[in-house]
């Protein structure tokens, strides 16, 4: 729960400066902003978490470090994408798709109690899965539909 931190004191930080220098909340632009740099965020974790990422990735999948590094290009874009008004929509729907697609690494990961800091099996395994990515997960898919689809 830790990273909706950037999630939500960068839309709080954007709404304040909207109505700063606009005289209105832009809550379209503040949500799409926080968003967009939460997925960026995560994304360049990517590079930087690699190993311990591609241990989240489920055996049967081939190629780990691929899916990785592509994966991590996907947010990136999709940071990038989300604030793009002629793109944004269909960006937020590929990446509520996105966000449903990796549960399953995430259901992974904490199953064998992957942790991504380290790149090893110490993380705390299903209690985080229940406590924190399924609501984390509800709340950015939810976010995205919000600012991406309906006020957009």
């Amino acid at each position: 729960m830790k990273l909706l931190t950037i999630l939500f004191v960068t839309f709080a930080l954007a709404l304040i400066v909207t109505k700063i220098f606009q005289g209105d909340w832009n809550f379209l632009f503040s949500g799409n902003l926080g968003m967009a740099v939460f997925i960026l965020f995560t994304g360049f974790a990517h590079f930087k978490f690699q190993k311990g990422m591609a241990l989240m990735i489920p055996e049967f999948i081939p190629a780990k470090m691929f899916w990785v590094y592509f994966t991590g290009l996907i947010e990136i874009a999709a940071g990038i994408g989300l604030m793009i008004p002629s793109i944004r929509e269909i960006t937020a729907i590929l990446l509520i798709i996105f966000f449903i697609l990796i549960f399953i690494a995430n259901i992974n990961s904490s199953r064998k109690k992957v942790n991504l800091f380290k790149a090893d099996y110490s993380g705390p395994g299903m209690s985080y899965l229940y406590k924190e990515r399924i609501p984390m997960q509800i709340i950015l898919i939810v976010w995205t539909w919000f600012f991406g689809i309906y006020l957009n």
